[in-house]
């Protein structure tokens, strides 16, 4: 009888599973209705080149 336990573990393991699947996917359904929080700044995207006013992105060196 050792098989039906461990089916029926396995059968709860997976339920278990598809649940927590099942509430992250509701979760993100819920962040993506409510739209960007008061904390989160709206992404914006990037049309151009990066201008670097300090200097801090170089061209690497050559190594010849």
């Amino acid at each position: 009888m050792a098989t039906s336990k461990s089916t029926f573990q396995k059968r709860q393991k997976e339920m278990k599973r598809q649940e927590k699947a099942r509430m992250k996917a509701e979760r993100r359904a819920q962040k993506k209705l409510a739209g960007p929080s008061e904390d989160e700044p709206l992404m914006e995207p990037l049309t151009g080149p990066l201008i670097d006013p300090e200097g801090l992105f170089s061209e690497p060196d050559p190594e010849n």
